[in-house]
């Protein structure tokens, strides 16, 4: 149950279309009425990082922007680390973690910043950015709280402040971004 919990919600924040960016609101985290067990989170948690690093691989190349391709490279270092940290935590906890692999949604939101106008690019990263730390956050912090390996729980709670620095980061280039767009 909470497999198809958070796998929904990280799919539905990567499938955010572009258009509703003013009006959408972060999805719900899990429900915490269970604790969340380790192999669930380790997939989401790395199919989250995988996104991270290719969608921001893509705007390193394509945006015209030097903050977001510095704020790009950033994620790009930061979720290498985080991976790695999981999946090290993974192992500690008696796992063999799988390699972690884009769903639909996310691959999709990927192939969109391939395509998309150079003009429009900008804001779409950071609209797909912004609800995709939202549902990391929230990940994180709900298998931080709940989680059922004490290794996968202390490698969430340090995860935890690096995603919430990128969502507050996205948020201030996205406001920034609309703003430099509606001149």
């Amino acid at each position: 149950m909470n497999r198809s919990i958070l796998t929904l919600t990280l799919a539905l924040a990567l499938s955010v279309p572009t258009f509703a960016v003013s009006a959408q609101t972060p999805p719900p985290p899990p429900p915490a009425e269970a604790k969340m067990s380790a192999a669930p989170y380790v997939m989401a948690a790395g199919m989250s990082d995988l996104y991270e690093i290719n969608s921001s691989q893509v705007a390193v190349q394509r945006s015209q922007n030097p903050a977001i391709r510095r704020y790009a490279a950033m994620l790009i270092k930061h979720h290498q680390k985080t991976t790695a940290a999981t999946m090290a935590a993974a192992k500690k906890a008696g796992m063999t973690p799988p390699m972690p692999m884009l769903d639909p949604a996310a691959t999709t939101s990927v192939n969109e910043l391939q395509t998309v106008a150079v003009t429009d690019f900008d804001r779409t990263y950071l609209a797909q950015q912004v609800p995709a730390h939202q549902a990391a956050l929230d990940l994180h912090t709900s298998y931080g709280k709940d989680g059922d390996q004490a290794a996968l729980r202390a490698s969430a709670k340090k995860a935890v402040p690096i995603v919430k620095q990128h969502l507050a980061a996205a948020q201030k280039l996205q406001t920034g971004a609309m703003a430099d767009h509606a001149m």
